[in-house]
C-alpha cells in the first residue's frame, strides 16, 4: 500500500497543513496492521483494501477534528464495522449468529481474562525461532477464526486494546469480547499445537 493522500495539501494555510500532516502520519502507522486484520478477516486482498481504504475516507470526513489520541480507536471501530459489513453482505455470518451475539453473546461472560497467562514452562531454544512456516501456520489459523473471534483476537492480542476499547470497537460488551477472546484462543491453541 502506498501512504494515503486522503484529503489534499492546502499550501496556504499552515495549521491545516499541519493537520494534514499529522493525519497521513497517522494512517501510515495503522495502514499495514489495518490490511493485515482486513486480509485475515475476508481473504481477499483486493476487499481487504477497499476496506482499509474505505476505512480511513471515513475516519477523515468524520473525525478529523477530533483529537488525535482519540483517531486510533475510531478507526478500528471503523474498520471492524466496514469488515462485519462485508460479511452481512457475503453472507458469511449467519443470521443466527448475528441474533445469537445480539440477544444472548452480550451477557455471556466466562471471566477469563488473557492478563493472566503466563507462559509456566518458559521458552523452549528452538521456540525462540520463528520460522516462516510458523507464522504461516498462525496467520491461516487466525484467517480461519469466525469474525467476531478474529476481530477480538486482532483488537486485542495484536493492537493492545484494552477490553472496554475492544468493545467499544466491537459495539458490543466487555462480556462478549472475553467470551470471543476465549473461544478464539482456545481454537488457536488446538490449531497451532504442533507449532509450539
Amino acid at each position: 500500500m502506498g501512504e494515503p493522500r486522503v484529503f489534499p495539501l492546502n499550501k496556504k494555510n499552515p495549521a491545516q497543513r499541519a493537520a494534514t500532516h499529522c493525519m497521513e502520519q497517522f494512517l501510515a502507522s495503522v495502514e499495514k496492521r489495518a490490511f493485515s486484520m482486513a486480509a485475515m478477516a475476508v481473504g481477499n486482498r483486493d476487499d481487504a483494501l477497499d476496506i482499509v481504504q474505505d476505512a480511513m475516507f471515513a475516519l477523515v470526513r468524520r473525525y478529523r477534528h477530533k483529537q488525535r489520541d482519540q483517531w486510533r480507536p475510531l478507526f478500528f471501530t471503523i474498520l471492524n464495522n466496514r469488515i462485519t459489513d462485508w460479511h452481512r453482505r457475503h453472507k458469511t455470518v449467519s443470521r443466527w449468529q448475528l441474533l445469537r451475539e445480539k440477544f444472548v453473546g452480550d451477557d455471556e461472560d466466562d471471566g477469563f481474562d488473557p492478563g493472566v497467562l503466563e507462559d509456566t514452562a518458559g521458552p523452549q531454544p528452538e521456540q525462540l525461532v520463528f520460522s516462516q512456516h510458523a507464522l504461516e501456520q498462525i496467520e491461516s489459523a487466525v484467517s480461519g477464526l469466525p469474525p467476531r473471534q478474529q476481530q477480538a483476537f486482532m483488537l486485542r492480542c495484536v493492537e493492545g486494546f484494552d477490553v472496554a476499547e475492544t468493545a467499544s470497537a466491537m459495539s458490543c460488551s466487555a462480556g462478549s469480547v472475553k467470551t470471543h477472546l476465549s473461544r478464539a484462543l482456545a481454537a488457536l491453541r488446538t490449531q497451532l499445537e504442533e507449532v509450539r
